[in-house]
């Protein structure tokens, strides 16, 4: 039996290192993995080659000007997305209440890439990635991350490790540390925008 996933009970379980997804039958599943993948924002590193693109400024930085369309772009990368129209929904109301975000590339006019997740405290969570274009993704990414230091954020949770993150120093750390960082980050007044 599905429970409905109001703003309160995603923000509730968050806090307690808990995040859901949706099963192909659009079930909602719980997960909290152990170990936890997590970017340390002191330790991130940028490729030498998508240091070179981010620094060329061939595309537009842009947070939250397009969230819905982020959203659905990440839902719509494979057949099979745990991203369910319940899921979808609930994200769009955190985003309305000020919780969910998104980062977005554009190129002329265009979103060719972003990402998006959930903020609260000094913790940034992040979701889903997409890219129309060439490494879109991991400009926004990194954008994402300049943003976080910028802004006084202690933690980058991926949930999970891929070796699309591993080049950007993704580490795993035991749940236990894991709930250690969450604790001291939640205390943390940040905001992703000014």
């Amino acid at each position: 039996m599905n429970v409905e996933l109001t703003p309160k009970l995603l923000l509730s379980a968050y806090s307690q290192g808990i995040f859901p997804m949706a099963d192909d039958d659009g079930e909602i599943l719980w997960f909290a993995p152990d170990p936890r993948a997590i970017f340390d924002l002191d330790n991130f590193h940028v490729p030498k080659n998508l240091s070179k693109l981010y620094r060329q400024k061939r595309f537009e930085l842009k947070i939250d000007s397009a969230f819905e369309g982020v959203i659905d772009a990440c839902a719509d990368r494979h057949e099979g997305t745990w991203i369910s129209g319940e899921i979808r929904e609930a994200y769009l109301e955190l985003y309305r209440l000020g919780f969910a975000h998104s980062v977005e590339t554009w190129r002329d006019g265009r979103l060719v890439g972003g990402l998006y997740g959930v903020a609260f405290g000094g913790v940034f969570c992040g979701e889903s990635m997409f890219h129309r274009e060439t490494n879109a993704s991991k400009i926004a990414l990194v954008y994402l991350v300049e943003r976080l230091r910028d802004q006084g954020f202690a933690l980058l949770d991926t949930q999970f490790t891929t070796d699309h993150l591993k080049q950007f120093n993704c580490i795993e750390v035991p749940r236990e540390e894991y709930m250690r960082r969450l604790a001291g980050a939640i205390g943390l007044e940040c905001s992703l925008i000014d």
